[in-house]
């Protein structure tokens, strides 16, 4: 009787690049794998041979300072192999990350929360309607830029908006570098401008909030309704979670897409306001003095264009918010305490000045 052939899975249609294949090789009595799915402790990879529910291992468990440094989904990891049926699998090694995208754990002010690994392209989603907020793509941008991914701002549910005009002018400055397209479910329009990035072997991933179209656009991408949507509540146009837990899926045409869930609200771990803010980082570098803190010092490039109107007063005061939230993580709360003195006052002793002026009036 002929033996069925044993499958092999070709790794590449996952993303596999000849850098990972080099880190892998160091360790050829272990397997290679991506983590596709992430459920608690637990983890779903893909390997050469198939799919594997497996768990870290405890001294990987132990060495991790932090919960960013636990596997997450796009990771690629090397994971022990299954010699007999009733053998678990555990991940050992996690391989480095050309790009990570994280952010503040809801209820944590110090605490990371890592939403995906590996990504190329991140779609920043936003919908065009009253999801529509120039301050929160800032911070979706901030964390895109400082990620490694290629950031892309897509605009969704075009058909349903009666000033693009003024939305996409609202924008000019706030998306430089990144492209922006707009698209519409409804209509067609835009979706192969989004296609356009899913090409071979690379991977793409959707954040945004709840009910901006990031499921229907991946089911879109797929072909097939793979994934759960929600219609957005009628009274106050804010969505609903149709995602509940991150995945990694194959595209018909070769490409590779992350789902995440819907977040009401981003709070950063890390940022890259430099990218961000390009327009306010040129504008520090024409400052007078080199430690211009912006406020009133004479000659601060960044309060004259604030002047003369070159400097919209929101921005400035988006990027003060950002910077500020920013330079607390990982402080403890006598250093946050200590830096917030520092922004107000210029430090303790010009605070205690300040307050003994105003005891003796």
């Amino acid at each position: 009787m002929r033996k069925d052939k044993k499958l092999i899975i070709n790794l590449k249609t996952y993303g596999l690049t000849a850098a990972f294949e080099t880190a892998a090789a160091k360790n050829a009595d272990l397997d290679l794998a991506r983590v596709t799915a992430q459920h608690r402790e637990r983890y779903q990879v893909i390997t050469t041979s198939g799919e594997r529910t497996v768990t870290v291992t405890g001294k990987l468990s132990h060495q991790a300072m932090t919960p960013v440094d636990f596997p997450t989904v796009g990771d690629w990891v090397l994971v022990t192999p299954i010699k007999t049926t009733t053998e678990q699998s555990v991940i050992t090694t996690i391989l480095p990350r050309h790009s990570v995208l994280a952010r503040t754990a809801a209820g944590s002010d110090v605490t990371g929360q890592l939403i995906a690994a590996n990504v190329d392209t991140l779609f920043i989603c936003m919908a065009l309607n009253a999801d529509f907020n120039v301050r929160r793509l800032e911070r979706y941008l901030t964390m895109a830029w400082d990620s490694g991914a290629t950031p892309v701002i897509v605009l969704t549910k075009a058909d349903l908006c009666q000033d693009l005009s003024d939305k996409l002018a609202a924008l000019a400055d706030v998306a430089m570098g990144a492209e922006v397209v707009t698209c519409s479910m409804a209509t067609g329009d835009g979706l192969s401008a989004v296609q356009a990035y899913t090409t071979a072997g690379k991977t793409v991933a959707f954040v945004g909030s709840s009910g901006v179209g990031k499921s229907t656009l991946i089911n879109h991408l797929i072909g097939d309704d793979v994934l759960m949507t929600k219609t957005i509540r009628a009274d106050d146009d804010k969505g609903r979670h149709a995602t509940t837990a991150r995945q990694l899926l194959l595209l018909p045409g070769g490409g590779i897409v992350i789902d995440t869930p819907g977040m009401r609200e981003l709070q950063l771990y890390t940022g890259d306001l430099d990218r961000t803010f390009a327009d306010i980082a040129t504008l520090a570098q024409q400052c007078k003095f080199r430690n211009c803190r912006h406020q009133s010092e004479p000659g601060c490039a960044v309060q004259a264009a604030i002047a003369t109107g070159e400097l919209a007063m929101d921005r400035w005061e988006s990027y003060q918010k950002l910077q500020t939230e920013l330079q607390y993580q990982g402080m403890t709360a006598r250093e946050r305490e200590n830096a917030k003195i520092d922004r107000l006052f210029g430090g303790k002793t010009a605070m205690r000045q300040l307050l003994k002026s105003v005891k003796h009036r």
